[in-house]
C-alpha cells in the first residue's frame, strides 16, 4: 500500500515532465521580459501635453522656411512644425542659440528646442551641449538630453562609435538603453528619401524608422529646411516618442544642415 502511494505522488511531481505532457508547470515557464520601450504608464500618469502623443504611430516634422536664409545665405534658429499624419499640427519647436554657434558651429552647435503645444505651453525641451561628431573623437560623440515636462528627463539620445555607419543608443530618464538607430551609410540621398532605422537593442529586428524626406533640387540646394518623418509603434513609450523627436532634430542637424548635404 505505501509502495503504491509513493508511487503516485512522484507520478503527480512528474506528469507534467513526461513526454507528451501539456508542457512545464506554471511557475516553470519561461517568462518573457517586459520590453523597456513599450507604454507601461496610464493615461493618467502621462506627462503633461503628451497626451496626444500617446496615440501617434506617426510623426511629421516640417522645418519652416526662413526667407532670410533663403536669401543672405545665413543661419537663422530654426522652427518646426510637429504634425501628425493627417497633416494637423499637434506641435511647434523653437530652436534657441547664439549667433556665433549658428554660424561659426553650425553642424556641431549646441542649441535648447523648446516644444509647444497648440496653447502655447512648452511641454517639451531638447538640449544638445557642444560635441564633435567625428569618428575621430570617440570619448566626445553628440549626446542630446530631452526633458518632458521640461525640468525633468525623459530620456536621452547617444551617438555610438562605428567607423562606418551613423549610430545612436535612445536611452530612457534612467540612461538603460531602449532602442537603436541606425543609418545608411550614405546620407545624401539624391532625389529619394534618407531612412534611419529603429531597432531593437541586438539589432535583429526593426521596428519603427526615422525618414528625411526628398522636398525638391532647389529646396534641398538653396535653403535647409527638411521635412522628416516617424514611424513607431503606436505602444511605444511616450517619453520615448518625445525622445525620438529630438533624435530627429539630431540627425537633421548633424547630416542635413548643410544645403548640398540634401541632395
Amino acid at each position: 500500500m505505501a509502495s503504491q502511494e509513493s508511487q503516485q505522488q512522484t507520478t503527480t511531481i512528474f506528469k507534467d515532465y513526461l513526454p507528451g505532457s501539456s508542457g512545464l508547470p506554471e511557475q516553470d515557464k519561461p517568462v518573457e521580459p517586459t520590453s523597456l520601450w513599450k507604454q507601461t504608464s496610464h493615461a493618467h500618469n502621462l506627462p503633461p501635453g503628451l497626451e496626444y502623443l500617446n496615440q501617434l504611430d506617426r510623426i511629421i516634422i516640417h522645418q519652416q522656411v526662413e526667407l532670410l536664409e533663403a536669401i543672405l545665405g545665413t543661419e537663422t534658429c530654426s522652427k518646426y512644425e510637429i504634425k501628425n499624419h493627417l497633416g494637423q499640427r499637434v506641435y511647434f519647436a523653437v530652436e534657441e542659440n547664439g549667433c556665433f554657434d549658428r554660424n561659426l558651429c553650425s553642424p556641431i552647435r549646441s542649441f535648447t528646442i523648446r516644444i509647444a503645444d497648440n496653447s502655447g505651453r512648452e511641454v517639451i525641451t531638447v538640449n544638445r551641449p557642444l560635441r564633435c561628431s567625428s569618428c575621430w573623437f570617440p570619448c566626445f560623440l553628440q549626446e542630446l538630453e530631452v526633458q518632458s515636462p521640461p525640468g525633468t528627463i525623459a530620456g536621452y539620445v547617444v551617438q555610438n562609435w562605428d567607423p562606418f555607419l551613423p549610430k545612436f543608443t535612445i536611452q530612457n530618464e534612467s540612461k538603460e538603453d531602449v532602442l537603436k538607430i541606425i543609418g545608411p551609410c550614405a546620407t545624401c540621398g539624391c532625389f529619394e528619401d534618407v531612412e534611419f532605422e529603429v531597432k531593437v537593442l541586438n539589432e535583429m529586428s526593426t521596428i519603427g524608422k526615422i525618414s528625411k524626406y526628398w522636398s525638391g533640387f532647389v529646396n534641398n540646394v538653396f535653403t535647409n529646411t527638411a521635412n522628416f518623418g516617424i514611424q513607431v509603434p503606436v505602444d511605444l513609450d511616450v517619453k520615448i516618442k518625445a525622445v525620438m523627436i529630438g533624435a530627429c532634430f539630431l540627425i537633421d542637424l548633424m547630416f542635413f544642415e548643410n544645403s548640398l548635404d540634401g541632395l
